[in-house]
């Protein structure tokens, strides 16, 4: 092996090489492998980032897992109160992998001004709720500060303050409506934060406020709700606690999942998977074409030396192991550079964004990246292996070439 190795150098560090007729051709054959990486990574990184940024939105909006009551139709009913006094609330005490279980109950209302009104969604949450995520998403304000006493304080979208003309301190009324009654409850509230989250659907309808606000409306108690919000540590785990969850609480309860509440959506970015798999296959394929190219050159322009190694007793296998360890070389020097460039404007575009998106369609205003030092070593040894795989077949070329008719070709 240190003999083939040796010759292998020798054929990568030559002069004469450096000038040769293979010389720009194998040029381009490392810019072939270093710009399909590049493509590569900047696939891998963006489709995996939009698929954890709109998923966090999502979640971060609804929780991982929604837990309410069951009306007529099997579908989820918020208007139902539901007893806080269940045994999975505060906590799941008998499940890993989850964060919190956070209250809200939801209820529709008209915000009247002098020349408009919307139909929008009061999302009445308590002080137990998790603002981390509204608060990376608030753009003016802050989020709701309860006290002892109901919270005269809601928080808006951009789009709605916008649309309705509203600022931070401004009093709006809004008017709730009671079922199977024609009369209306007005409330007059103040408010204290505008939030963007980027999602045009929860955005444009919902309003966050106090739940107590919704309590009363409906004369419910202070311990009934209108469901829960089960928030994980990890996304991956969605299905397997989503399972558990549901199997924990009672039959008259139904615990949904956001993948499956969200349908559409997670369809949508899962079809990112796809186009990220299709890209690699395409990547691979043109850098182990370009490698094929340079090596059947390579070998041609090498054929006296072929011939001479032949004469001095070497076997093909061994000879074809000598352009296997040149290419592999040449292989991991495009990768070298590919790496370097690509996660370079990985890097430029996490801390500059200069790449816009239309959040209407993306759900995000600029690109994100996301992708690990694991992706990243399975690419480079998957793009190396499969490129060398399909160096192999071309390398018989040596067992066709004649010692004799080799040492005389010129």
């Amino acid at each position: 092996m240190n003999y083939e190795l040796f010759i292998a150098k020798r054929i990568i560090t030559n002069k004469n090489h450096k000038g040769s007729i293979s010389s720009p051709i194998i040029k381009i054959a490392i810019i072939a492998i270093a710009l399909g990486l590049i493509v590569m990574l900047i696939s891998i990184a963006t489709g995996l980032g939009l698929q954890h940024k709109i998923r966090d939105k999502i979640s971060g909006l609804n929780g991982h897992i929604i837990i309410s009551n069951f009306n007529q139709n099997n579908a989820l009913n918020t208007e139902n109160p539901i007893s806080i006094n269940q045994d999975f609330y505060p906590e799941f005490k008998n499940i890993d992998g989850i964060k919190k279980v956070q209250v809200f109950a939801e209820k529709e209302c008209i915000i009247r001004t002098e020349t408009d009104f919307e139909v929008m969604i009061y999302k009445g949450v308590d002080n137990y709720f998790d603002w981390s995520f509204l608060k990376d998403n608030l753009i003016e304000g802050s989020v709701l500060n309860f006290t002892e006493k109901r919270s005269k304080n809601i928080l808006i979208s951009k789009i709605t303050a916008e649309r309705l003309k509203f600022k931070v301190g401004d009093k709006i009324v809004l008017w709730f409506f009671k079922e199977g009654s024609e009369k209306a409850n007005a409330r007059s509230l103040v408010v204290t934060g505008i939030f963007n989250t980027g999602i045009k659907d929860f955005d444009k309808n919902y309003i966050i406020g106090d739940i107590r606000d919704i309590q009363k409306i409906n004369k419910w108690t202070t311990d009934q709700v209108g469901g829960f919000e089960v928030l994980l540590d990890d996304f991956e785990d969605l299905e397997n606690i989503s399972l558990q969850v549901y199997t924990s609480i009672n039959s008259n309860l139904n615990a949904e999942p956001i993948n499956r509440k969200f349908a559409g959506l997670f369809q949508w970015i899962g079809l990112f998977d796809i186009n990220i798999s299709m890209i690699i296959i395409i990547m691979i394929l043109i850098a182990g074409i370009n490698m094929i190219t340079a090596l059947l050159v390579l070998i041609l322009e090498r054929t006296q030396m072929i011939g001479i190694l032949k004469a001095l007793g070497n076997s093909n296998k061994s000879i074809q192991k000598i352009f296997l360890y040149n290419a592999g070389y040449l292989i991991l020097k495009g990768l070298f550079w590919g790496n370097l460039i690509g996660l370079g404007l990985i890097c430029l575009e996490n801390y500059f964004g200069f790449i816009k998106l239309d959040p209407d369609s993306y759900y995000v205003s600029r690109v994100p990246f996301y992708i690990n030092f694991y992706q990243i070593v399975l690419l480079n040894l998957g793009t190396l292996i499969l490129c060398l795989l399909m160096l192999i077949l071309p390398t018989y070329l040596v067992s066709k070439i004649s010692p004799v008719k080799a040492i005389k070709f010129d």
